[in-house]
């Protein structure tokens, strides 16, 4: 796949109120120009991922893959806050010549979803065949369907729910008190602000995406009788790390935070149901057996909601990461959803 960048014309207006004069969007595209006509399929990525499918899911993104690039036109945009290209905290602010740091808009989903319907209107395609979300991806598809029901006729919303719930925001704040924890996160002087900060975040998160199940089998210590254990100690660390390795800075990690706490799918549309009655294209819903944020009970009451809906679950003893793990499982679900009645 290929990546592209355009600058929108005019400002920029968030639902906070606040306005850019001009976003810079990033996206990923096949590896052609857009023909009228041809099918879509648009995929929105999960938290810290980046526009490019192929390299955060490549069990299920490829040629000859489920998705495959060669065989429809796939689009995946990298959203708002992200450190991976659109516009967000790391980007350099035009007034200043530095990065925006704390200094960017309050960032909510109906803002991603807006950069989105920016991309899809620059690239000139009037309809999506399949739209895909996984996780925070599936909040954007979400609202994608209610905001424009009529461009949609398919959606694949995995390991995702309609509204942020308490016991997510919890674990937000807890990643937000872990980074305003380490002094140089509001000194705010560069990129590598709150770095320890987000080490800590991040070996958070993991708990909550994971299963004591999963933890207790893989990083259970080799040595039975060892004095301290610590292999488990040891992933967490090496999994915080891991994030900065993959130069994702605390900044654009803070306000993806919030934005998911803004997930919110009835906000001023008279509730939660109102707004999923209105929803036109035909949806699967897809919920991990073991995830610890959207199960299995959140994910059908979803679906059951959505006037043409279906649910099924995905066997995994991983938690809410499983969407990435499970890559045969996804893919097959995948494949068979896209192919009925599309190619």
């Amino acid at each position: 796949m290929t990546r592209h960048e355009f600058v929108t014309s005019g400002p920029f207006l968030f639902e906070s109120g606040e306005s850019l004069n001009t976003v810079t969007l990033s996206y990923y595209t096949s590896d052609r120009e857009y023909t009228p006509g041809e099918t879509v399929v648009w995929i929105c990525h999960a938290l810290t991922g980046n526009a490019d499918p192929e390299d955060w899911w490549p069990g299920v993104v490829g040629k000859g893959k489920a998705i495959d690039p060669d065989k429809c036109f796939v689009v995946c945009p990298s959203m708002l806050c992200s450190s991976y290209g659109t516009c967000g905290p790391a980007s350099v602010n035009p007034l200043t010549g530095k990065p925006y740091l704390l200094d960017f808009p309050k960032t909510t989903i109906r803002d991603m979803l807006k950069a989105c319907i920016l991309v899809r209107k620059h690239l000139g395609i009037h309809s999506i065949d399949c739209l895909i979300g996984p996780s925070i991806g599936g909040f954007i598809a979400t609202e994608w369907l209610v905001t424009e029901p009529d461009i949609i006729s398919k959606a694949f919303l995995l390991a995702t729910y309609v509204r942020v719930l308490p016991y997510l925001t919890a674990f937000n704040e807890s990643m937000r008190m872990a980074l305003l924890a380490d002094p140089s996160f509001l000194a705010a002087l560069d990129l590598k602000g709150g770095e320890k900060g987000l080490v800590c975040a991040r070996s958070m998160a993991l708990l909550s995406y994971r299963t004591p199940y999963a933890y207790n089998l893989t990083q259970k210590e080799d040595d039975p009788d060892t004095l301290f254990a610590d292999r488990a100690a040891s992933y967490q660390r090496h999994q915080g790390r891991k994030l900065i390795d993959r130069y994702f800075d605390a900044y654009s990690y803070w306000y993806l935070s919030y934005a998911v706490d803004s997930m919110n799918i009835g906000r001023g549309r008279g509730g939660v149901e109102k707004a999923l009655s209105s929803i036109r294209a035909r949806c699967k819903v897809v919920y991990i057996t073991s995830d610890q944020i959207f199960t299995k009970e959140l994910c059908e009451e979803y679906a059951g909601l959505i006037p043409d809906a279906t649910c099924h679950g995905i066997e995994s003893i991983f938690g809410h990461d499983g969407f990435l793990i499970e890559n045969d499982a996804v893919a097959f679900l995948i494949s068979d959803f896209i192919n009925q009645n599309i190619f």
